[in-house]
């Protein structure tokens, strides 16, 4: 039986995790790894780092100093051989991952309510079949996924390439039919066959069938699936993973590549919930700085905030009147510049926040003649602090979203909803100013 997963906080310098000897043979080998060299393995957040930048593709889980496991912003999960860490958010409490888990619940629109939020193993793996969902309509929407295979046929409609050997042995005497060998796009293929069987194997999960026709859109797309797939037969499973460990995925199907990969983690489940013989890393990931900001447009953009999407160049703004030298603050509306961080800054006014994030918001600020300039962050209070700007003059608030201290999930959702309500109604107070 694999021991239980080791558990720490991001960012834990100051309460790093003290590791054994063989937990650190088993870890070493993974400190230090940049989440885009990660990246083929284990599942990581966000996926394209051409997107995103090379600041998120460079970031590591964690690096070890010693016998101590020191963490970064990273989240998530993160195993090799018998030795699994998991990495929760700063901002939690001790009792559970619920910041976390509702950050990615209301990013990915997945429904985590009934995930149990105990610290052993099997639990943790139990997380990812209700990442399936999103994956497979990210994927799904590009269309099913073909790829040429060769088929070898022996009939009277011959159309390929003729195969000698196989046809004097099958048609001679002659028997009106061919044997020939034959390339053609197929909707049943290694890809599709690993997806089905990941179908099959969370509908025999009790706790998580339910995944599998939680909305439409997904009964759909799994009805797709199953009516692509007629060649499956579960004793193939085995096959089938091998088949995938090194798909060469069309770049047209950009989203399979992060399917096939969570069918792998889903499939290898039962090897990686009793540890492993070999050296495999697995797990999945999530950028700090990047599950905050997406959350944060969750419940920004119903009252009129626009996230800029500053990591993919889109809905920014010129610095210049030639149009060039394009800036990306995270949210903004009307004259207001808002930036998100997922750094601590409670007990803090607006003075203290970093310089360079300061001067950054200043200028967009500046740029677009906006009155207010706003950084949001999680901390353990709901809190504003604003102080005027000299010079031209304007408001600069740093506002904190608290993140409630409970014992349960069903409390916490309850609560971080006002919070997120509260937050909201400070920001549209701003709003209203600068409108009269």
């Amino acid at each position: 039986m694999a021991s239980p997963p080791l558990m720490t906080k991001d960012n834990n310098n100051g309460n790093p995790l003290i590791l054994t000897e063989s937990q650190k043979a088993d870890l070493l080998p993974v400190a230090g790894m940049s989440l885009k060299s990660l990246g083929e393995e284990i599942l990581v957040f966000p996926q394209d780092f051409d997107v995103y930048g090379d600041e998120i593709g460079k970031g590591v889980a964690f690096n070890i100093n010693g016998d101590k496991l020191i963490t970064g912003n990273i989240m998530g999960f993160i195993g090799r051989g018998d030795t699994m860490v998991k990495i929760g958010s700063r901002f939690d409490n001790n009792k559970g991952d619920y910041f976390m888990h509702y950050m990615l619940e209301k990013v990915l629109s997945i429904n985590l309510f009934d995930l149990n939020y105990s610290t052993n193993r099997e639990e943790i793996f139990d997380f990812l079949p209700f990442l399936f969902p999103f994956f497979l309509k990210k994927a799904l929407v590009q269309g099913l996924y073909k790829e040429y295979k060769t088929f070898k046929k022996n009939d009277s409609a011959f159309r390929g390439v003729l195969d000698v050997a196989r046809h004097i042995r099958l048609n001679y005497p002659a028997t009106g039919n061919v044997a020939y060998k034959i390339r053609e796009h197929t909707l049943d293929n290694n890809i599709t066959e690993l997806i089905r069987h990941t179908i099959e194997c969370i509908a025999r999960k009790e706790f998580c069938s339910s995944i599998l026709s939680c909305d439409e859109d997904t009964k759909a797309y799994v009805s797709q699936i199953v009516g692509a797939t007629p060649s499956y037969n579960p004793k193939d499973r085995q096959k089938v993973i091998n088949a995938n460990l090194r798909p060469r995925i069309h770049p047209y199907y950009s989203e399979y590549t992060g399917l096939s990969r969570l069918c792998l983690q889903i499939l290898k489940n039962e090897e990686m919930k009793y540890g492993s013989d070999n050296d495999e890393i697995h797990g999945i990931l999530f950028d700090g700085a990047w599950l905050w900001e997406e959350y944060l447009d969750t419940f920004l953009a119903p009252v009129g905030i626009k996230h800029a999407k500053n990591r993919e160049h889109k809905g920014g703004f010129p610095l210049f009147k030639n149009r060039r030298a394009w800036r990306y603050p995270d949210f903004y509306a009307d004259d207001i510049v808002l930036d998100a961080k997922y750094k601590s800054y409670d007990g803090n006014d607006i003075e203290d926040v970093n310089r360079e994030d300061l001067a950054q918001i200043i200028s967009y600020m500046y740029v677009q003649q906006a009155h207010t300039g706003m950084v949001l962050s999680p901390g353990k209070f709901v809190c504003e602090r604003a102080s005027e700007l000299r010079g031209h003059g304007g408001i600069m608030s740093l506002i904190t979203l608290a993140v409630p201290d409970v014992d349960n999930y069903g409390s916490f959702v309850s609560q971080i909803s006002q919070h997120e309500a509260t937050l909201c109604q400070m920001i549209e107070r701003y709003l209203v100013l600068t409108l009269d």
